[in-house]
């Protein structure tokens, strides 16, 4: 098995199988220095092959568990309540490639967490409008997606308009209290993105894709299914300079894996989600990343986009 495998080439690599050689031998060692009988050579030998094979298979449970051996801290876990952290990073020179706009282009770089901007009975509510709207299709895939602004939402292998496909329906599935919900909680978020990076949040407009989405342990059927790769979100997206999530499912308690890993020489750096916690970034190479793949479960997130150009602003939806 390739994924076994895998494992075992990480426990090859790690302090984990060093410290365990070191004892081993250290032990033999030890037995030849007193010149045990072989009986208790045996004895010793057993006791080091069972300990051995007991850390393997505790590093086995522990990979299957959706923790990755190249994650070097958790920033945030899930059983912590965080008023506020930001770490601070140099700026990468993709936004030199886009018009800049004084006040509002990043010239000071980061990644926050805050777990009070946003209250858990508001996540599980602004939940409830992405399960009502995700009912109506959702991908063949692992990942699905609802765009209230565009109306983007998976449906098998491709995308609809649900707006257009499912007409005056929407007004029995949606009400205007959810998309007022929707708008207060982007306020909220802007708001904390303009003062953790020091700026009027009158310059920042909300842009595409800004959306719901909807992720389990499903095999990929396409590529939109393939969420996992790391990606920055400048290139991907010329319009983004400021990105935030918005969880809605725990970690290790509505799903496994999933967790969201900003990628750095040595020492990644991941988010545990948490039902509520809002996760933001400047949109640059300086914040590489990526989401392990969902092991078991369902996790809910909002990706809301911020950029710095008007031209590139997208309104609130409104339920018409």
């Amino acid at each position: 098995n390739h994924h076994v495998a895998a494992h075992l080439q990480a426990l090859h690599r790690g302090p984990i199988h060093r410290k365990l050689l070191e004892a081993a031998f250290s032990l033999l060692s030890s037995t030849k220095k007193d010149r045990l009988p072989q009986e208790a050579q045996r004895t010793w030998l057993r006791i080091v092959a069972l300990g051995v094979s007991l850390a393997l298979v505790t590093f086995l449970l522990w990979s299957s568990a959706g923790i990755d051996d190249d994650v070097a801290e958790v920033v945030a876990h899930r059983g912590e309540v965080l008023e506020g952290r930001f770490i601070e990073v140099p700026c990468s020179e993709d936004y030199d490639g886009h018009r800049r706009f004084e006040g509002c282009t990043p010239r000071k770089c980061g990644r926050g967490v805050t777990d009070i901007v946003i209250t858990r009975e508001e996540a599980e509510q602004i939940r409830r409008i992405a399960e009502k709207g995700l009912s109506l299709g959702g991908s063949d895939g692992g990942a699905s997606i609802l765009d209230l602004h565009s109306g983007a939402l998976s449906v098998g292998k491709h995308f609809v308009n649900l707006y257009r496909y499912f007409g005056d329906k929407i007004q029995t599935i949606f009400s205007e209290e959810d998309f007022q919900l929707y708008r207060d909680i982007r306020q909220k978020v802007q708001l904390t993105i303009a003062e953790a990076f020091g700026i009027r949040a009158s310059l920042l407009y909300l842009t595409k894709p800004t959306f719901f989405s909807r992720i389990n342990s499903t095999e990929a059927q396409t590529a939109h299914d393939e969420y996992w790769h790391a990606h920055v979100d400048k290139v991907t997206y010329g319009s983004f300079d400021y990105t935030s999530l918005l969880y809605l499912s725990d970690y290790l308690e509505d799903f496994g894996g999933g967790r969201f890993v900003f990628m750095e020489e040595g020492s990644n750096k991941t988010v545990e989600p948490r039902a509520g916690r809002v996760s933001f970034f400047t949109s640059g190479s300086e914040n590489l990343h990526r989401v392990e793949k969902v092991l078991w479960g369902t996790r809910y997130a909002i990706t809301i986009a911020f950029t710095c150009n008007p031209d590139h602003g997208i309104e609130d939806p409104v339920l018409t």
